[in-house]
């Protein structure tokens, strides 16, 4: 089966999800892209957009037909050249409205599992549990063709569990996308000893078709990403807890301070427990959950994750995107607050933070911003100057920054040496594209 014809039938579980609907919208422009090349104008493609929630998948369709002009306004010359035999399409927005109603056509939603059962390939894309993706899995592989392939994109089930249990035989593999899947250039690709080539190799050209960056990871619970963002996190809860004790400062004050060394002083997108909010907290205890069993010499979990949750605390996104609030409240899509959890009660910043600023102390004058990092040419001299005087101070700022730099470089050499990842600079690669540090956790900045 050619890579067109394995793209004539697709399906995606749980298609109206966050990361779903990315799949989805990606996949449906390379199956319309592939379906308007002259070769392939009398194949039929058809993508199953599968979820159990109808209103969810009503909001799909709105979502798709927005992205798509998106798209399609970015490529206008390649479109009139597919659509050149198309005398009735004249100007730029007759070309874009035909291709938006091109690709929308291919897309089939359903509430029923059924639709999958003739598909070629399906991705799953349904919550972080491994009993339900092996049922729903299963009854796919019973009721589909042999050569039916399956992409999940769980972030931290070993596949070899979903393979073996799903009875799939060297047809499935993990692909995991990163978050939003439309934006994210990073998929992290899992295999099994089991894993067939051709599976491999189809993967491969549909990442490339997609330019996607792949980094292969090997079978272990959490992979690359969240196996250093996981262990990055539980550091980020622990060193709080201690700074509170050793501190005598409340809680909340401490998962402040935290959260501003893991931003400002190590040069990073978004503190630790911004990060930890942004995924969900539900989410970060679940896979917590999950790798714990696999890693019997360390302790995977954390009980503030747990009180969090007791407390209804859960943070994540709602469907616009906007964030909801986790440990710390937001405003704007700025910092307002930080939940205090023995009131149980969100304290704003204006408060206390120039007492913890105070407590921290200066950064030093070579002080970078993240965002300033980006069109940086010279950004490992700025950074390696901007570190070397934060190692000189003597502040309780500067201190926690240089451990935390320190174990995340550990846990970053810790995932080589378990062998999840084949060498350094795969980690740094996933820290660096999928979670859009400025450096890569494996360096000598800290040393």
């Amino acid at each position: 089966m050619t890579y067109e014809e394995r793209l004539q039938n697709v399906s995606v579980l749980g298609a109206a999800g966050k990361m779903g609907s990315g799949i989805l919208l990606l996949t449906a422009v390379e199956m319309a892209d592939q379906s308007l090349k002259p070769e392939n104008k009398d194949k039929t493609f058809v993508l199953n957009a599968i979820d159990v929630s109808p209103q969810g998948l009503s909001g799909l369709m709105n979502y798709l037909r927005g992205q798509v002009r998106k798209l399609a306004e970015k490529k206008t010359v390649w479109l009139r050249t597919m659509y050149a035999d198309r005398d009735d399409l004249i100007e730029n927005f007759d070309i874009i409205d035909e291709y938006i109603f091109h690709v929308l056509n291919i897309v089939r939603p359903s509430t029923v599992i059924e639709a999958a059962f003739r598909s070629n390939l399906v991705f799953e894309a349904i919550i972080e549990n491994k009993d339900l993706k092996v049922k729903l899995l299963s009854q796919i592989r019973q009721n589909c063709s042999e050569n039916t392939w399956f992409f999940t994109n769980t972030s931290s089930v070993p596949i070899n569990l979903i393979e073996s249990e799903a009875g799939l035989n060297g047809r499935i593999l993990g692909f995991h996308f990163y978050n939003p899947p439309a934006v994210q250039k990073l998929v992290e690709m899992i295999t099994t000893g089991n894993t067939k080539e051709d599976v491999k190799e189809f993967a491969l050209a549909y990442a490339k078709n997609l330019r996607k960056v792949i980094v292969p990871s090997n079978d272990h619970a959490g992979f690359i990403g969240n196996g250093h963002f996981m262990r990055d996190a539980l550091h980020g809860l622990q060193e709080a807890e201690a700074l509170a004790a050793d501190k005598d400062i409340p809680l909340y004050k401490a998962i402040y301070m935290i959260n501003k060394i893991t931003q400002d002083y190590l040069v990073r997108p978004m503190g630790i427990f911004q990060l930890i909010d942004y995924v969900g907290i539900d989410v970060v205890s679940f896979i917590m959950s999950v790798m714990n069993p696999y890693h019997e010499d360390e302790e995977i979990q954390h009980h503030l994750l747990d009180k969090m949750l007791e407390q209804g605390v859960k943070g994540g996104q709602y469907s616009s995107g906007d964030q909801k609030d986790g440990f710390l409240k937001y405003k704007g899509g700025k910092v307002f607050a930080v939940w205090d959890i023995h009131k149980q009660e969100y304290v704003e910043l204006e408060k206390f933070k120039d007492e913890c600023d105070e407590m921290l102390g200066d950064l030093p004058e070579s002080n970078v911003a993240w965002k300033s990092t980006l069109r940086m040419k010279n950004k490992e001299e700025v950074l390696k100057a901007f570190f070397d005087d934060l190692k000189k101070l003597d502040t309780l700022g500067a201190k926690l920054a240089v451990k935390y730099g320190r174990r995340s470089k550990e846990i970053g050499e810790q995932l080589v040496n378990s062998k999840v990842a084949r060498n350094i600079d795969d980690v740094n690669t996933v820290m660096l594209t999928g979670f859009f540090h400025a450096y890569g956790p494996v360096n000598n900045f800290f040393d």
